[in-house]
């Protein structure tokens, strides 16, 4: 009877390490920079910067403090650092319900923005590189189109 429990305990703690949920945080968090892409990210974070100033702005702002217990904060925000794959599907598929930024509840709503897999990456790649935000992640269309 030990052994059946020894054994089931084990099992769970396989699959749960396993699940769909860490494999898709990690691939959208495990793409470091290489000396390779900062040609590519530069120009990403340039398209981004654009499509951030006709789309985002109204919400965040210009320096992406946004509204408190409105619109969340991208600026040095904890959840952005945290949830890169919530973060990428929330500017391509929008979201709802609450979230939790650098302690404070917000429940509002963003509405898809009708963007590409490309428009996203770059927004993404605009936001993780700005106002504090110094995030070591690379986010490419295809990495956007696997979420």
């Amino acid at each position: 009877m030990k052994k059946i429990i020894i054994i089931s305990i084990s099992l769970f703690v396989l699959i749960a390490c396993n699940s769909n949920e860490k494999k898709s945080k990690s691939t959208a968090q495990n793409n470091s920079v290489t000396k390779q892409d900062l040609p590519l990210l530069k120009e990403s974070i340039e398209r981004g910067k654009i499509i951030y100033n006709k789309l985002c702005i109204t919400c965040h702002l210009t320096d992406g403090k946004g509204v408190s217990k409105i619109f969340p904060p991208l600026a040095d925000s904890d959840f952005l650092q945290e949830n890169q794959t919530e973060s990428i599907k929330a500017i391509k598929h929008g979201l709802t319900g609450k979230i939790t930024v650098n302690g404070i509840d917000y429940n509002s709503v963003m509405s898809p923005l009708g963007l590409s897999n490309k428009e996203v990456a770059d927004a993404i790649n605009y936001i993780n590189n700005n106002w504090g935000n110094n995030i070591d992640n690379f986010v490419t269309p295809e990495k956007v189109s696997e979420l």
